[in-house]
């Protein structure tokens, strides 16, 4: 299953090459997620290593994935193309209660096409029982230049800024067309 980032958060279309994010299933324990995206370097790489969560990944270039339940629980999987990730677990709109998992993440960046390739294993125990929408975002850029893309974005002019965590734009999203054994979903999440 794949998906393309090709407007901004508020339905412009962008003018570059659009994030590519696909999913595949991976021995029925984690969502394979594969990212291909432009490279923009800006701002500059997160002072963290590689491979580990890093806090506010958000400030710097990255795509983020968000995966909803009905019942407004969801994860959130940040990603750089300098290969620090960060994953949150969330009960309802901002509301953390659980951030920095560790996860299996490589990334390169290829600086002669200025692209950059992500793979994400995500364990489906990460992801919350009944999960049945998806939105997704890149981010790139610095002070007034920042620039916020998203699978789906909100109507044009309905708001002044960008807002990831309004879940009402999220769409649906079937993990069962892409995992068929679910039994691992949801089973971070029974002892929080």
């Amino acid at each position: 299953m794949e998906y393309f980032i090709n407007t901004e958060w508020d339905s412009k279309p962008i003018s570059h090459l659009p994030t590519k994010i696909s999913f595949t299933n991976l021995n029925n324990k984690f969502l394979l997620v594969a990212i291909s995206a432009h490279f923009f370097n800006n701002p500059l790489a997160p002072n963290g290593r590689p491979g580990s969560p890093f806090p506010k990944l958000y400030d710097y270039e990255v795509v983020e994935i968000f995966f909803l339940a009905e019942n407004k629980k969801y994860l959130e999987v940040e990603v750089s193309p300098h290969g620090q990730h960060l994953v949150l677990l969330l009960n309802g709109s901002r509301k953390i209660i659980k951030e920095e998992l560790p996860l299996n993440y490589t990334s390169s960046i290829d600086y002669e096409s200025m692209s950059w390739k992500g793979q994400v294993e995500i364990p489906l125990a990460y992801i919350p029982h009944d999960v049945s929408l998806i939105n997704a975002y890149a981010i790139h850029g610095s002070g007034e230049k920042r620039v916020y893309e998203a699978l789906y974005p909100v109507p044009q002019g309905i708001y002044d800024y960008p807002d990831f965590h309004r879940l009402e734009y999220f769409k649906k999203f079937s993990l069962v067309d892409i995992v068929h054994d679910t039994s691992e979903l949801g089973k971070y999440w029974e002892n929080l």
